[in-house]
């Protein structure tokens, strides 16, 4: 049985789903693949909106599950408000998604659906994700795992079906900037997001600002290194407007989980 085949079959017999949805590569891809197993009736689109969520990346949302034609909500969550999360552990995903699901279970139950799911994929497992227990634990389905799905196979169907998303970079929370054991705040994540989105209006594509105090550590691709440097008058006025008193460059370039080497 083919991986999209093998999809298919997963969530024919879920049959009614709520979907985590965030607007990227992997729940958009999901969505679609639900909507066109199930029906769009069946089908229910949850986004999340708080102050680690970019405003940008939801209006990007808002407009592709527009496109899809797909059933639409958004609730709002508190990250912030949780000790656990805001002082930064290293299990701090845990405790952001566990709050996430538990909403996503009450609107399961309120919109009398059978799963909720998430867009986690097969590629997801090397990496270090304490989300994963918390999905585990409220019984979070997760069918692009299932069928066995890494990121380039997303991305090919993704570009098959013409969705937007198949090219975009990969995203993650702006708590990620962080150093764990330093406090998140909403004025820092603030800051980083600003940040962020500057540097990929100078056509930086895949962009991590990682605070570290008053330093932005930059991570970029290899091939943007050039193009930061050539920018480099702009970046440093930019970001010290914004309130950073230093602007690195990480010659190690973007990784995801860079924190994690400490």
């Amino acid at each position: 049985m083919s991986k999209i085949s093998k999809l298919r079959s997963v969530l024919k017999s879920l049959k009614r789903v709520v979907i985590a949805y965030s607007g990227g590569l992997d729940s958009t891809f999901l969505l679609k693949a639900a909507v066109d197993a199930l029906g769009r009736r069946n089908v229910l689109a949850v986004t999340a909106r708080s102050e680690t969520y970019p405003a940008s990346e939801y209006k990007e949302a808002v407009a592709i599950v527009r496109r899809i034609g797909a059933r639409h909500i958004t609730i709002g969550t508190r990250e912030l408000e949780l000790k656990n999360f805001r002082f930064n552990p290293v299990n701090r995903c845990y405790y952001c998604k566990k709050e996430l699901f538990g909403k996503l279970d009450e609107i399961r139950v309120k919109h009398k659906m059978a799963h909720t799911l998430d867009g986690t994929n097969y590629d997801d497992l090397k990496d270090i994700r304490y989300g994963r227990k918390a999905a585990l634990e409220l019984g979070v389905k997760s069918p692009l795992l299932e069928a066995k799905m890494t990121k380039a196979d997303i991305r090919d169907l993704s570009k098959m079906l013409k969705l937007p998303t198949w090219d975009k970079p990969s995203s993650a929370c702006l708590a990620s900037r962080f150093p764990f054991g330093e406090a998140i705040t909403a004025k820092d994540l603030k800051k980083v997001g600003a940040a962020e989105a500057y540097l990929r209006k100078l056509g930086l594509k895949q962009v991590r600002v990682r605070i570290h105090g008053s330093i932005a550590r930059l991570e970029l691709l290899q091939d943007d290194l050039g193009k930061a440097l050539r920018s480099r008058g702009r970046i440093i006025s930019k970001l010290r407007n914004l309130g950073f008193v230093y602007v690195t460059l990480d010659l190690a370039g973007y990784r995801t989980g860079s924190m994690h080497e400490t």
